[in-house]
């Protein structure tokens, strides 16, 4: 114990005590801990961990020698040392047990005996020596301040509380642990502990009390901290007058805190007392002065070897107690006249701390330190499995509730068309999201307005294929009027192939070609009927938005209440609030899944020397605030959606809600079936449009065909007349490597070639070798659905879409066919369905056969199984 006396007059009473250190022997930590690392994990874990044990081994050997004089350098040693100790303590075992950390042993002397001490092979004498000595330099800082000041007392006071704290959480968490065996001293039981706690208290509630003096505060809050000051120190001269301490503290520490015990009583008394003496209860004030005067004159029998301070400070205050005693007295006699009650019929003095022992805990926490992060024991990673099963278990359990609560709301105003309907009343409807984007898609497409644009384009691709087709017959037909002529005029000499029997081939497929133009404007003509009778159906499409050709909510014409706006006000209330309570949801997951996120206990499993049980209870009631906001959220929520659905009950009944369903309802299936019918008429013209398109090709490649065997019939025209006009003159001409001209003109298409020997000098124009096409397609339809009537014997539909066809407007495909197999009227599209516009067989004898046929050049196709080959 060490005395620091204060130099104030004022404040002659303010000496305080302050705590030696406990000493300790020398003990090497580096080797046993290593040695144990390299044992039970690897030599390279050791290595590793090289710098944590050299940074160990050098605090533990500053704390023994004292290296720097500084009491704040002092407590951080020992505040980083202490929490190094609870890292080592869960990662190191050391005991006496073979296989533990057995070659420790810690020697602490005791700080008021010297001359005992305790020897223990445990980390618990270690921990708590340290604490010891944390609450002792705390308390030698509080004595280091200059208490004469208004600011040195404060800061005194704030170190006294520190060096309560560390007392108190010595008594708490480590004096136990520390008593346990035959080898301990008594600074470090519970009772001195608890002792010294309540001292610090006393001397920090006593530099309270100081400043408020100094800053003139009434008697009556005077009184009431000096009072608690003498509480403080009553309970500390309790713990001191029984065992064990009683026998093992100097008779100076007693008489220190009994003096200090009466002096502080006797100023509460005092203080008091002027309160009194102004309020008039003068009795009472003499009965708490006569109190004082008699506790001052018993503690001072026992006040030798107390400090000069102390007795002085009494002195004083007893003689001003004896003079206000001695007024109080006189004016009771003279004026007041009042009956002085017995000392023992006073009530208590009240009291009021100004202070309170530090929390500790963080201070001391070591969760957070990296030293020997990497030495992780597999009970501490059990637990840390366990820890997060169960923060998993909660948070799965809370999400479940919220998500059905958000699934519950959704269903009940799905039931009760709810936000729907007030949408309706406010003109913001809007279809369905399927069927909405049906209508998008056909009012993007034009709509039924613009299908007479494309029934247009069906007529003019029409007319320009007939065009095409009677330029090709002309063509053809001009050439055989040529040759007929030619052939009139030489007679026998005129040797070569008849035109009509070079062209079959061509004149069948431009027949062909012909036959599905007919059927083609057929089909064409249903398309156009269609859109004119199904025009008033789908009007409704081209109504933008499309929400203006519905029904809409209107309110009531009559009214007999006028509520009608309050109804409404009160639901779309309800439905905001219904919409908060969801948000809150949303906000209180995402608060649990990012609790979860940062909920990182392993540190403090680490350091932890206690059950994890109460750990992880302690650790789990971090989610228990957001747990219960959820369920007043659920719980909220349930009762809104009934207010909700009294609500909307009576909301339908007033703006009759049935019937506006009914129409509605009737409303959307108009849209639907003239969705349909668009569809279908559309899906028509793109096949018919696809038809003219290959159609067109087909034809322009048979013009070709025509026009280069017109060509090479003209260069053999006027070959042969020269031969004859030689042999009419005389001229033999004769080549005697190739025979007569009726060899040497093959049929249109064929594959025949001269042969390579020829050598008439005279460039030869290549005979007609037909251009394989590609194919020509009609397109087919079945019966379209008929509104209003039955469906037989109705004209089948112009255009089909095959029912494997998912897409409304499936994309053109037009599939090659090889060379050489396929012919002119043969599906070009194998999905096609039904000869649409295929003209139909010719029947034997309808049109005259030629004198001979030349085998076409486009042998069948794979047939698709649908058309058949004419």
């Amino acid at each position: 114990m060490a005395a620091s006396p204060s130099s104030s007059t004022a404040a002659s009473a303010n000496i305080v005590l302050a705590i030696f250190e406990k000493k300790t022997n020398t003990v090497d930590l580096y080797r046993p801990l290593r040695n144990y690392v390299a044992f039970h994990y690897s030599e390279r874990e050791a290595q590793n961990l090289e710098d944590d044990l050299q940074t160990l081994k050098q605090l533990r050997s500053d704390l023994e020698r004292h290296t720097d004089p500084s009491l704040p350098a002092r407590r951080d040693l020992l505040q980083t040392y202490f929490k190094s100790l609870c890292l080592v303590e869960t990662r190191f075992p050391i005991s006496p047990d073979p296989g533990h950390v057995n070659a420790l042993t810690f020697v602490w002397f005791d700080a008021f005996k010297p001359k005992q001490k305790a020897s223990q092979q445990n980390i618990h004498l270690e921990k708590a020596s340290v604490l010891f000595n944390m609450g002792a330099v705390y308390s030698q800082i509080g004595c280091s301040y200059d208490r004469n000041t208004v600011d040195g007392r404060r800061q005194a006071s704030h170190a006294f509380i520190a060096a309560a704290g560390s007392f108190a959480f010595l008594r708490d968490n480590a004096s136990m642990k520390a008593s346990v065996g035959n080898s301990t001293t008594v600074d470090l039981s519970v009772e001195c502990a608890g002792m010294l706690e309540k001292l610090m208290l006393a001397q920090a509630q006593e530099c309270v009390f100081e400043n408020t003096i100094a800053k003139g505060s009434t008697p009556g809050v005077c009184a009431k901290i000096s009072r608690q000051v003498g509480i403080y120190y009553e309970e500390a001269l309790a713990a001191l007058n029984v065992a064990p301490l009683s026998q093992h503290f100097e008779k100076s520490w007693i008489v220190h805190v009994q003096l200090k015990a009466a002096l502080f009583y006797a100023e509460a008394c005092y203080r008091y007392g002027l309160e009194l003496h102004d309020k008039e209860e003068i009795a009472e004030e003499i009965a708490r002065l006569r109190s004082a005067v008699n506790v001052l004159t018993e503690a001072k029998k026992s006040s030798k070897g107390a400090a000069v301070q102390i007795l002085d400070a009494i002195g004083k205050l007893e003689a001003n107690i004896n003079r206000n005693l001695e007024r109080a007295v006189k004016e009771n006699d003279r004026v007041y006249l009042m009956r002085v009650p017995p000392p023992s019929s006073l009530s208590p003095l009240p009291a009021f701390s100004m202070v309170k022992p530090m929390a500790m805990n963080e201070v001391l926490d070591a969760s957070k330190e990296k030293m020997f992060a990497s030495l992780v024991p597999d009970s501490s990673a059990k637990a840390l499995s366990r820890y997060t099963e169960m923060v998993d278990d909660v948070i799965r359990t809370q999400a479940e509730k919220l998500q059905q609560a958000s699934e519950l709301t959704r269903v009940r105003l799905k039931e009760m068309e709810l936000p729907d309907s007030i949408l309706a009343l406010e003109g913001n409807f809007t279809l369905p999201t399927g069927l909405k984007e049906d209508v998008e898609a056909v009012q993007i497409s034009g709509g039924p307005a613009g299908l007479e644009a494309e029934l247009q384009q069906l007529k003019d691709l029409r007319r320009v294929n007939q065009e095409l087709l009677v330029q090709t017959e002309e063509l053809l037909q001009k050439e055989a009027r040529e040759d007929s002529q030619f052939r009139s005029q030489f007679g026998t000499k005129w040797t070569r192939p008849q035109s009509s029997t070079l062209t079959k081939n061509l004149q069948d497929r431009l027949n062909r070609f012909a036959g599905n133009l007919k059927q083609a404007a057929e089909s064409d003509g249903r398309i156009e009927r269609s859109v004119r009778e199904h025009s008033a159906l789908m009007s409704i499409l081209d109504a933008r938005p499309i929400e203006s050709a519905l029904p809409s909510l209107a309110r009531p014409i009559m009214s007999f209440d006028q509520n009608e706006d309050a109804i409404v006000g009160s639901l779309k209330q309800s439905l905001r609030q219904l919409e908060i309570l969801g948000a809150q949801r949303a906000g209180l997951e995402d608060m649990l899944k990012d609790m979860k996120r940062k909920d990182d206990i392993l540190p403090k499993l680490m350091t932890s020397t206690g059950s994890y049980d109460d750990l992880f209870k302690k650790e789990l009631a971090k989610y228990d605030h957001i747990c219960d906001e959820i369920a007043q959220n659920i719980e909220a929520q349930e009762q809104l959606l009934l207010q909700i659905q009294a609500q909307n009950d009576e909301f339908s009944v007033i703006f009759n809600l049935e019937d506006y369903k009914a129409s509605r309802e009737k409303a959307y299936k108009q849209i639907e079936a003239s969705i349909a019918k668009f569809r279908e008429i559309k899906e028509n013209i793109n096949e018919g449009l696809k038809f003219y398109v290959t159609l067109q090709d087909a034809i322009t490649n048979v013009k070709q065909q025509s026009n280069d065997f017109v060509m090479t019939r003209n260069i053999q025209c006027r070959e042969m007349i020269d031969d004859v006009q030689r042999q009419v003159a005389g001229l033999s001409f004769q080549d005697k490597n190739t025979g007569t001209f009726n060899s040497n003109y093959p049929s249109v298409g064929s594959q025949n070639q001269r042969a390579s020997t020829q050598t008439d000098p005279r460039p030869q124009a290549p005979y007609y070798q037909p251009v394989e096409q590609p194919p020509v397609a009609p397109y087919g339809h079945h019966a379209p659905p008929q509104y209003g009537g039955p469906a037989h014997h109705q004209p089948p539909p112009p255009y089909h879409i095959p029912p494997s066809s998912t897409a409304p407007y499936p994309p053109a495909q037009v599939h090659q066919q090889p060379p050489g197999n396929h012919e002119y009227g043969q599906p070009a599209y194998p999905g096609w369905r039904g000869p649409y516009y295929n003209a139909p067989a010719q029947q034997p004898g309808s049109v005259p056969r030629p004198p001979y046929t030349i085998p076409s050049p486009y042998p069948p196709p794979h047939q698709s199984g649908y058309y058949k080959q004419q």
